[in-house]
């Protein structure tokens, strides 16, 4: 279910207009050549969440937005639309063998890395039932 899971996770924000015009790439681990902004679902990892009448999986997910600014607020309207984005994935899964039965933000961690290298990295819990 994880691995689902993630290409879900990818798949809807990478349909996304708004981010799609924003960001050079949305994938799934860091691009090994993309220019900046992309973001990238770059860790996950899955315990069982199962219950009687079916499998389950509690996964959590760390998205990673890499960009360039001097300022803090560089791209709060980017970060504004990947969560949205985010809170807004369908629960619905059914075509991909799973539903979500919640969908929450846990943290974010933000940190400068060289000069004008900005990475914010955000963190969801999905709970997941196999479909």
């Amino acid at each position: 279910m994880e691995l689902a899971f993630r290409a879900a996770v990818v798949a809807w924000l990478a349909a996304d207009a708004t981010l799609a015009a924003g960001l050079n790439a949305i994938v799934e681990e860091a691009p090994l050549r993309t220019a900046l902004p992309w973001l990238a679902l770059t860790a996950s990892a899955s315990t069982d969440w199962s219950n009687k009448s079916g499998r389950g999986r509690e996964i959590r997910v760390a998205l990673e937005l890499n960009y360039r600014g001097y300022e803090q607020l560089a791209e709060a309207g980017l970060i504004a639309a990947i969560e949205a984005r985010m809170e807004s994935l369908p629960a619905d899964q059914s075509a991909a063998g799973f539903q979500i039965a919640s969908l929450n933000f846990t943290k974010a961690r933000a940190e400068q890395r060289g000069e004008a290298l900005r990475v914010l990295v955000l963190e969801y819990r999905a709970r997941v039932l196999a479909a």
